[in-house]
């Protein structure tokens, strides 16, 4: 491509002002087909001898996250554990933790750089809880899969908290914003900010993410899922021959995409260990900061 071709390429999409959710919060998140509710910790009622924690093989873990995770998506995953109701002879999966790989190494080698990365260090992309959890479950779910990471070799988990809603053009909540409230109640490390950056919204208020476009202008395997992305919500079908970076600028366009502006979701880290000693022997990579009580800052407008 040109430098003539790429300046042409380039989509000039609105950016609408975006503005995030406190971050301090005593509510704790749960879903029911991709619905938010809320338990406020002072409820209570949790009681750990009607649960139980196990691994989950991959089928049942992605169905239950495609069902009822607002994101609607499956990670890449490497472990994976279910929450099951087990009172009154009933047996019934009702929270998942999936724990996987991010699309970069560094998402897991900046907080924590003395563990291998996929084999020590994992991300956890994926945390669900029906709204029949009780208040404080979340804790204890956490508590058991982290000994469950342990005794596989896992001595470091990164989770981020986005605290940017998101809505489709017809005002649809498709996001609520994630605080982070059971990491900061687990006591997890907070190492600010992940990486600022502009993030394109679809009409349906789900992101398409840089990697997806980049399979588009460079015409690499997937490139077809993502392309049918934007035809389902109206995007023109590519001529042979065409320009696969001007196509997706104008599809961007044709669909009604819009930018956002991102400060970054809220990285917090967590260090396995069985003793006090053995966790706080795991070096940061990043300096542990205060949790944030309070949004940051709008980001300003270009």
């Amino acid at each position: 491509m040109t430098s003539t071709d790429a300046l042409n390429s380039r989509e000039q999409l609105p950016f609408p002002i975006q503005t995030e959710i406190p971050t301090a919060s005593d509510w704790c998140q749960r879903w029911q087909q991709r619905t938010p509710s809320w338990r406020h910790v002072s409820e209570g009622g949790f009681d750990a001898r009607r649960y139980t924690v196990e691994p989950l093989p991959e089928e049942e873990a992605k169905a239950f996250v495609l069902q009822h995770h607002y994101s609607a998506s499956y990670p890449s995953a490497k472990e994976r554990f279910g929450l099951y109701l087990v009172a009154g002879g009933e047996r019934r999966l009702c929270g998942v933790a999936v724990f996987g790989v991010p699309v970069s190494e560094a998402v897991l080698t900046k907080p924590l750089p003395d563990l291998v990365p996929y084999v020590e260090s994992l991300e956890c992309s994926r945390f669900v809880l029906l709204d029949e959890c009780p208040a404080n479950s979340e804790s204890w779910f956490l508590a058991r899969t982290f000994e469950a990471l342990l005794t596989r070799g896992v001595r470091g988990v990164v989770s981020f908290a986005d605290p940017v809603p998101r809505r489709s053009d017809s005002g649809a909540l498709i996001a609520v914003g994630h605080v982070g409230t059971i990491y900061q109640a687990s006591n997890a490390a907070y190492c600010g900010r992940a990486t600022a950056r502009t993030l394109k919204l679809l009409p349906d208020g789900t992101v398409f993410n840089s990697r997806a476009a980049q399979k588009i202008r460079r015409q690499e395997q997937g490139h077809e899922y993502a392309a049918a992305q934007h035809i389902r919500l109206g995007a023109p079908v590519p001529r042979a021959g065409a320009d696969p970076a001007l196509w997706l600028r104008d599809a961007l366009l044709a669909v009604g995409a819009r930018n956002v502006r991102h400060a970054g979701p809220h990285r917090y880290v967590f260090r396995l260990g069985r003793k006090r000693r053995e966790r706080e022997g795991i070096r940061l990579g990043i300096d542990r900061r205060p949790y944030p009580k309070c949004p940051d800052p709008d980001p300003a407008r270009p």
